[in-house]
C-alpha cells in the first residue's frame, strides 16, 4: 500500500516559502489485491473544488423549421469533429448537426422499407461514423453510413429488449441488451449480444453482478403479480466502457470496477452517507404501494424497511474519452408540486427533489472532482462526455427539449 504522488506533491507545495498552500490534490491510497488494483481517494481532488457546466451552444427551438423541433430525444451522439447526432424517437429519424448547431441532414423516417424505422429505441455511433439504430419494430439494427447513401441491416431476434441504451466501443463493436429466455427466472437472465464491426454476431455475454439480488417487494393475488424495488436500497449498476470492458459496481458502497485486459481497476472514494428523511421515505413507500396496487388492489407494504441513508452512487456513465462520470446521491428537498392535481389520488401537493451531481474520474482512477449541472440539465438520455465538453438534453419549464453543449468550468472561476 502506498500514498500517491498527488498527496506528496500537495504537501511539498504547501511547505514552500510563504507557508500558504500553493496547490492541492487528492490524497490517494493504492493497493493491489490479486489482479485488482485499488485506487482509493481519501480527500481532495485534482480540480481542488466543485465545477459546473456552462452552456455554449444549443440546438432546438420552440417554433421554427421542423429539423429544430424535437418530439422526444431518445439518444444523442457526437463524433470527433463535434458533429451532433440526435435521435428523435417520436419522429423516428436521426438528425445530424455540425459543431455550431447548423442542420446537415436527416436519416430514417417511419416505415418498414430500407433505411426506415418502425419502432426505434436507441442510437449509437461507431468509430467510423456509422450510425446504428436499434429497431425491434423491424427486427434489425439499422446502420447508416459512413457514406450518405450507405445502408446496412443487421437482423436480430425478438429476445432482445429495450431497457437501456445501445453501446459501441473503440473497436467498432456494438452491444445490444438481451434476455436468456431459457433461464428459469421470471424475465430471463440479462445478457448482452455483441456484434462485430461487419454486423456479424460475435458473442453473448453476461454483465457483472448477475447473481446480485436487489431488495424488492411483491404483491400477488389471483394470478396477478407486481414486483417493485425497495426505494433507496443498493443495486447492481453497469455500463459498457469505450474500451470494450465493463464498468460496474454494487451501490452498497463506493467501489467501482473497471475491467481491463490484465485485471481490474477498483475505484473507491471516502464519502458521507446521504440521509433519507422520514417524510421522504413515507412518500416513496406510498408511491410503491400505489404502483403495486394498480395490479393488486388493496396491497399494503409488507417488505423490508426503507433505509435511512441513500446508496453512494446511482449510475455509471462512461465518456468518449474514457472518463467515468458517477451520478451520486444528494440530499433531497421537499418542494411544492407545480403539477399537483387535487382530484388525482396519486398526486401530492409536495414532492422530494434531489439536485443532480456527478463525481468524475479518469480511466486510471484519478478523482478530478465533482460537477453540479444546471437545473435544466437532464441525464436521460445519457449525455455525451468528452474532455471538458458535455452534450446533454435540457428541458425548459414548458418541457421543450434542446441539445446543449456545455463546458466544464470551476465554480470558483470568475
Amino acid at each position: 500500500m502506498r500514498i500517491s504522488w498527488f498527496a506528496a506533491l500537495s504537501a511539498a507545495f504547501a511547505a514552500c516559502g510563504t507557508g500558504t498552500e500553493v496547490a492541492r490534490g487528492p490524497q490517494v491510497v493504492t493497493d493491489t489485491i490479486g489482479d485488482t488494483t485499488v485506487v482509493r481517494t481519501l480527500s481532495g481532488s485534482v480540480w481542488g473544488g466543485d465545477a459546473t457546466l456552462v452552456p455554449e451552444m444549443s440546438i432546438g427551438e420552440v417554433e421554427g423549421p421542423d429539423e429544430y423541433l424535437f418530439g422526444r430525444v431518445g439518444s444523442i451522439a457526437v463524433d470527433g469533429d463535434h458533429n451532433v447526432y440526435v435521435f428523435d424517437q417520436q419522429a423516428r429519424e436521426v438528425r445530424i448537426f455540425d459543431a455550431r448547431g447548423g442542420y446537415l441532414r436527416s436519416l430514417g423516417g417511419p416505415g418498414q422499407g430500407p433505411g426506415e424505422l418502425q419502432q426505434p429505441e436507441a442510437m449509437a455511433l461507431l468509430p467510423d461514423r456509422r450510425i446504428v439504430v436499434r429497431d425491434p419494430g423491424n427486427a434489425r439494427l439499422q446502420v447508416y453510413g459512413p457514406g450518405e447513401e450507405s445502408l446496412e441491416e443487421w437482423p436480430y431476434t425478438a429476445a432482445f429488449y429495450s431497457t437501456g441504451p445501445l453501446w459501441t466501443d473503440d473497436r467498432g463493436r456494438t452491444y445490444v441488451a438481451a434476455r436468456d429466455r431459457s433461464d428459469a427466472t421470471r424475465f430471463g437472465r440479462e445478457l448482452l449480444a455483441v456484434f462485430d464491426p461487419d454486423g456479424m454476431p460475435r458473442d453473448t455475454i453476461a454483465p457483472p453482478h448477475g447473481d446480485f439480488e436487489a431488495a424488492t417487494v411483491t404483491g400477488e393475488r389471483d394470478g396477478a403479480r407486481a414486483t417493485y424495488g425497495v426505494p433507496f436500497t443498493p443495486r447492481a449498476i453497469w455500463a459498457v466502457h469505450p474500451s470494450g470492458h465493463f464498468v460496474s459496481g454494487i451501490s452498497s458502497g463506493y467501489a467501482i470496477d473497471l475491467e481491463g485486459p490484465d485485471g481490474v481497476l477498483r475505484i473507491e472514494r471516502a464519502y458521507e452517507p446521504t440521509q433519507v428523511f422520514p417524510r421522504e421515505a413515507d412518500q416513496a413507500r406510498a408511491r410503491t404501494e400505489r404502483g403495486i396496487g394498480m395490479t393488486v388492489p388493496g396491497w399494503t407494504w409488507d417488505g423490508p424497511s426503507i433505509p435511512d441513508t441513500k446508496p453512494p452512487f446511482t449510475g455509471l456513465l462512461p465518456g468518449r474519452d474514457g472518463r467515468i462520470w458517477v451520478p451520486v446521491s444528494t440530499e433531497s428537498q421537499e418542494v411544492e408540486n407545480e403539477d399537483h392535481d387535487p382530484d388525482s389520488p396519486s398526486s401530492t401537493p409536495f414532492v422530494w427533489r434531489s439536485p443532480l451531481r456527478f463525481d468524475v474520474f479518469e480511466a486510471d482512477g484519478t478523482y478530478l472532482g465533482a460537477v453540479n449541472p444546471p437545473e435544466d440539465f437532464s441525464s436521460n438520455p445519457f449525455p455525451v462526455f468528452d474532455g471538458d465538453d458535455v452534450w446533454a438534453v435540457s428541458r425548459d419549464d414548458l418541457g421543450i427539449q434542446r441539445v446543449v453543449r456545455y463546458r466544464i468550468t470551476l465554480e470558483s472561476d470568475p
